[in-house]
């Protein structure tokens, strides 16, 4: 991992003038920034050199983004922003599912993409600060511990990306709390004004999927109508 004051960024882009422009945002934004033109390159420079930092356009040659953002989550939980075109809506949302943290649609201004990196960061950093109560929480049959991020649901041990962990470690520090999505927007993915907010459904869909015993009828993860959503101890 490189040092706080410069983090590194790997920008995997094909489109060379995108990245050009993309990297130098980047540094003068304070960062250090690596291209990879194809998801190939990309993996190859994970491999030998994991960065701090993904952007990644659902459209690339050879290996998808799609393909990279599952490739990448199976090995790590770095945070991944993908560019996507707004015809890529349903690969979007299969993006944000396989655990990348966020979107920017093209055509984007490349100092919107920094704000969103440092949204992205911010949270990540608050995140730990937060894990200073990282206790370890159990409510019959279902624990979740932040230390080593397991989930066990009745007895069996779940798995869960990056955001859903976070989002139910959140609800369940706060039984019977409700959370708006805006609410849950802003502490699990560090911001609400650029996210789709049908990603706080796709990802509470996912986790009942994963910790109810019947997803249809849930009895941890509850919505509260025209509210929000809260965790039932």
């Amino acid at each position: 991992m490189g040092s706080m004051n410069a983090r590194s960024i790997l920008v995997v882009e094909d489109e060379a003038s995108i990245a050009e422009v993309v990297s130098l945002y980047l540094k003068r934004a304070g960062f250090s920034a690596q291209v990879a033109s194809d998801g190939k390159q990309a993996m190859g420079i994970f491999e030998r050199q994991p960065p701090d930092f993904v952007i990644l356009d659902l459209m690339l040659p050879e290996v998808d983004g799609l393909a990279l953002t599952r490739w990448l989550r199976d090995r790590s939980d770095v945070p991944i922003i993908m560019l996507t075109a707004r015809r890529e809506e349903a690969d979007r949302i299969a993006g944000l599912e396989m655990g990348a943290d966020d979107y920017v649609v093209k055509p984007f201004s490349p100092q919107e993409l920094v704000s969103r990196v440092r949204a992205v960061m911010r949270r990540g950093a608050r995140e730990q600060a937060e894990e200073g109560s990282d206790r370890a929480i159990s409510f019959n049959a279902l624990s979740i511990d932040p230390r080593s991020r397991v989930v066990k649901a009745h007895d069996s041990e779940v798995e869960l990306t990056a955001k859903e962990f976070d989002m139910l470690y959140l609800l369940m520090r706060h039984p019977k709390q409700v959370f708006t999505r805006d609410q849950l927007l802003e502490r699990v993915w560090g911001g609400a004004q650029y996210i789709d907010p049908g990603t706080v459904t796709v990802h509470v869909r996912r986790l009942r999927e994963k910790i109810e015993l019947d997803a249809s009828k849930p009895a941890r993860l509850l919505t509260v109508w025209g509210v929000g959503y809260k965790f039932e101890p």
